[in-house]
């Protein structure tokens, strides 16, 4: 098997994985996983989808990550791979479309306008 390359975003986070046979090790920007996620849901929520698959020690992973915070970079790490796992064998697809684990959320923050104090806040009106 070679490596395989995918992106995976959220917010304004960027994956990008590169998965090979292995056993297991998963290395987040040159730092292990449990160095650079240091909280339990974190890391739960980048190997979900290898959990899922009953994939865990079969992998070894290399995630270059940026933008945004860690928990959106998590996600987009777990998007990553749910993709990546979806090329090495088709029928994991139906175990991870379910979970949602293969749907980019689309959530942004929304932008400020001008003449407001925030995206939807107005600043204080005076009829008098």
């Amino acid at each position: 098997m070679e490596i395989i390359h995918k992106i995976g975003r959220r917010k304004t986070a960027v994956a990008r994985v590169y998965v090979s046979e292995g056993k297991g090790n998963i290395t987040v920007n040159q730092r292990d996983l449990n160095d650079y996620f240091p909280t339990a849901t974190l890391q739960y929520k980048v190997k979900q989808p290898f959990a899922l698959t009953e994939n865990e020690d079969a992998y070894d992973v290399n995630v270059n990550v940026y933008g945004g915070g860690i928990t959106g970079q998590a996600e987009a790490i777990r998007l990553a791979l749910s993709r990546a796992i979806c090329e090495v064998d088709a029928e994991n697809r139906l175990v991870l479309k379910p979970e949602g684990l293969l749907t980019r959320d689309p959530r942004m923050v929304e932008r400020k306008k001008f003449g407001q104090k925030k995206a939807r806040k107005k600043f204080q009106f005076s009829k008098r």
